[in-house]
């Protein structure tokens, strides 16, 4: 019973150990709320990102984090018009599938996104 308890020991420690919070997301690591909004958020853990709104739906997808470029993939489970008004009307990224930001600002409090002329702004939650 002693060895299973410190092979048990062992185990949780090796995995503590072995775990980065949030990977490879960096500073992006974390939810982020939009600002001027009560219901549109994005998240970033590893290489998975989450937008969700609370008045539409949400959507996973995954992010690449590149310099001063964000990349995105969002896929839809279930290929409902929801998935798309979240990325496409919610947030107003586009296309949903191919996703590219310029990070004009990151630090642990905010986050500032353009393309194209249009600026998202977000702060940590």
């Amino acid at each position: 019973m002693v060895k299973f308890y410190k092979l048990l020991a062992i185990s949780c420690w090796l995995l503590a150990t072995s775990c980065q919070e949030g990977g490879d997301a960096g500073d992006l690591f974390g939810q982020w709320r939009m600002d001027g909004s009560d219901s549109k958020y994005i998240s970033f853990s590893g290489a998975v990102t989450w937008l969700q709104d609370l008045e539409v739906g949400e959507i996973y997808g995954t992010f690449q984090h590149q310099g001063d470029s964000l990349f995105m993939q969002c896929y839809s489970k279930k290929g409902e018009k929801s998935d798309t008004i979240v990325v496409e009307q919610s947030f107003g990224f586009s296309p949903i599938n191919n996703i590219r930001l310029r990070i004009v600002t990151l630090d642990s409090d905010n986050l500032t996104l353009s393309k194209d002329g249009q600026t998202w702004r977000f702060y940590k939650y």
